[in-house]
């Protein structure tokens, strides 16, 4: 059967900061139960992702500090240099078939049970938790934030030194820290990190920074943000903070804007057979129109994909699932 020459651009090499993949075909990084403790398993399985022609395959969320453990659950972890050759199995089987590898690297803030390292997660502001284990979480003072870049820069570096190809900053999910500093809800600190949003955005661009200075040189920055919590005024949405945060961070290295996996067609106003453009200005930043990404369980490739490649400066295919 003969390929539409719309989607031949899918199976052109695309360069990505300083690294080139073969192709445009992006496994974003999804959990697959594997984590920390089975490398060997983990290796395989994102090796034969590699075998199967993906230009880029990602870990799991990769947890970076001892002050964020998600025990009983298996995820990624890079806590020190010990963490650094298990996650190096992992490269070495994706780069064995010519694919870029990524890490998502992760500080689940409150949402951190850490029921293993029994240190007091940490948050922008004092917040009670009750999810797998009531507990409180402390807020953060300057010294912790000074800390929790240094951690993520750390991380960053470990990942290069593991030989990942692409680095991300992970503020999606409503899990990691990072959406904990950008939420009005979670976020009541009077400081330079709280109140206004270009305030609560700061340690959001300051991580972007930290770790384009530290792996720039060698690795792509990559930069994974949730537009929209579905919680209307309570929480961040396209049409309003979601917008102005990619416009803020347009000039910083690319982010792809997601939505929630499982999040009901209905609610998000999405219908299904429009061209898929309309996931892409939802947005409505530069930074979003020159670089399209699309995902599995969001836009229909035979509704209007073809129109985005042809706009798009680099598009890619990704498939994704939660973390």
């Amino acid at each position: 059967m003969k390929r539409d020459p719309r989607f031949d651009i899918l199976f052109e090499p695309v360069k990505i900061g300083p690294v080139t993949s073969k192709n445009r075909f992006f496994q974003v990084p999804h959990c697959n139960g594997m984590g920390y403790l089975r490398p060997k398993s983990l290796a395989a399985m994102r090796g034969i992702k590699a075998e199967g022609g993906w230009g880029v395959v990602c870990t799991e969320e990769v947890y970076i500090h001892s002050s964020s453990d998600c025990d009983p659950l298996v995820e990624g972890r890079l806590w020190d240099d010990d963490d650094i050759p298990a996650l190096a199995k992992m490269t070495e089987a994706v780069h064995e078939h010519g694919s870029l590898a990524g890490i998502e690297l992760q500080h689940g803030g409150y949402c951190s049970t850490n029921h293993y390292s029994r240190i007091p997660p940490i948050s922008p502001s004092p917040i009670s938790i009750d999810s797998y284990a009531p507990i409180q979480a402390r807020a953060m003072d300057k010294s912790d934030i000074r800390n929790f870049r240094k951690w993520h820069r750390q991380a960053a570096l470990r990942s290069k030194q593991a030989g990942f190809d692409i680095v991300y900053v992970y503020a999606a999910h409503s899990g990691t820290l990072l959406t904990h500093f950008l939420s009005r809800r979670i976020n009541r600190r009077t400081d330079e990190y709280g109140g206004s949003l270009e305030n609560r955005v700061r340690l959001f661009r300051e991580l972007i920074e930290d770790t384009k200075d530290a792996v720039g040189d060698s690795c792509a920055v990559a930069v994974r943000f949730c537009v929209e919590e579905f919680l209307g005024a309570q929480g961040i949405t396209s049409e309003n903070e979601g917008k102005e945060i990619v416009e803020m961070l347009a000039e910083l290295p690319v982010a792809h804007p997601r939505r929630p996996l499982g999040a009901p067609r209905e609610r998000e106003g999405v219908d299904e057979h429009r061209p898929a453009a309309m996931e892409l200005d939802v947005v409505g930043a530069r930074v979003l129109q020159r670089h399209a990404v699309a995902e599995r369980g969001q836009l229909d490739v035979e509704c209007g994909l073809g129109g985005v490649f042809e706009r798009a400066e680099r598009p890619l295919v990704g498939i994704r699932d939660e973390g």
